[in-house]
């Protein structure tokens, strides 16, 4: 089978990353990359050999004959590249967040399903390989139906240092890295039938959220709890950029701790067994749990545009995840808890 044709929009900091993931896998050809300021995506081609350079969506269209795209703009540039792909008809990988708000993101997937276009969300942090591991754990069912969860991703870590735009964001915890944890406890858990949350800005300086704390009744009965937070508060030990999970169920419990370990603790002791992500060569290996699991999340959806099979990561699938986000702001301004619809 020949290779898809892909565009990617975007030649920012993801961009490497994205394309270093796509290498990895034989199937995808990047043909063309596009960016706003047209030196960053020069500077980008020649570091993966993409032959062709835009600055002008459109031109991307009119010029390429592409299976699919890549986009890896900000997230206020999403809804008219998705609108432009629908247009022409090609398939759409799109960077989380989807859109800025609720109702943008259901347009969006409501505009790819009426015109029967593939809609895919770039959401890797499901695809952790310590993630996968505790799933796998938890359908086993060792540990009986599960009563409560606590997923943790808090770090002292400067986050606003190597990404300062951060710091402009209106909303900015619960759309950078709630998204993942949110997706990661529907993912682990199923879906939730309400929801409670807290917000708090720890840092002076910048404009949106950088402390939250949500709190789900999940359909299942069980209590989810997810932790968030950039508080840059000198923690002792300071896991980034690993999420913590807590489980317990009525026959026992598993911990996914530091350092990639899964600890299961029934009436016959503890198991305990550790579930390192690969290292590719163009991961940082202090960030791979995180950079390497894109290139699983490609692999997913690559198989979906292959006609292969279902992807996991859809459009669809992403609004259950941006609901909770957008319900968690709604609930932090409310002071109550919310009903899931």
């Amino acid at each position: 089978m020949a290779s898809l044709r892909f565009a990617m929009f975007g030649a920012g900091f993801w961009s490497h990353y994205q394309l270093a993931g796509w290498k990895e896998l034989q199937g995808a050809e990047c043909v063309a990359l596009c960016d706003r300021v047209r030196s960053k995506a020069e500077v980008r081609a020649r570091e993966f050999g993409i032959p062709r350079v835009y600055d002008d969506p459109r031109e991307v269209f009119q010029k390429e004959k592409l299976d699919f795209v890549d986009i890896v703009t900000s997230p206020e540039t999403h809804r008219e590249l998705v609108h432009l792909a629908v247009a022409h008809k090609t398939a759409v990988i799109c960077q989380k967040p989807m859109a800025m708000t609720y109702q943008e993101a259901e347009d969006m997937v409501r505009l790819c399903r009426q015109a029967g276009v593939p809609f895919f969300i770039h959401e890797n942090w499901r695809w952790q390989t310590p993630l996968r591991a505790l799933k796998r754990v938890l359908d086993e069912g060792r540990i009986g139906p599960v009563f409560r969860a606590r997923l943790r991703m808090v770090s002292g870590f400067p986050v606003f240092k190597n990404q300062p735009f951060l710091a402009e964001m209106e909303e900015f915890v619960l759309t950078d890295v709630g998204v993942h944890v949110l997706d990661a406890a529907r993912f682990l858990f199923g879906e939730a039938e309400t929801l409670y949350c807290q917000i708090h800005r720890v840092h002076p300086h910048i404009k949106g959220e950088d402390v939250a704390t949500v709190i789900m009744r999940m359909r299942s009965g069980a209590t989810v709890i997810t932790e968030l937070g950039y508080a840059e508060n000198y923690l002792e030990d300071d896991r980034f950029p690993e999420t913590l999970v807590f489980v317990e169920g009525s026959k026992g419990s598993i911990e996914l701790a530091g350092n990639f370990w899964i600890r299961v603790t029934t009436e016959e002791g503890t198991f305990a067994r550790r579930y390192p992500p690969p290292i590719y060569g163009w991961v940082n290996p202090a960030y791979a749990v995180v950079q390497s699991s894109i290139v699983d999340c490609h692999a997913n959806i690559l198989h979906a545009l292959e006609g292969k099979g279902p992807a996991e990561t859809t459009g669809e699938d992403n609004l259950k995840t941006l609901r909770l986000v957008f319900a968690s702001y709604e609930s932090a301004r409310a002071g109550k808890a919310l009903r899931i619809e």
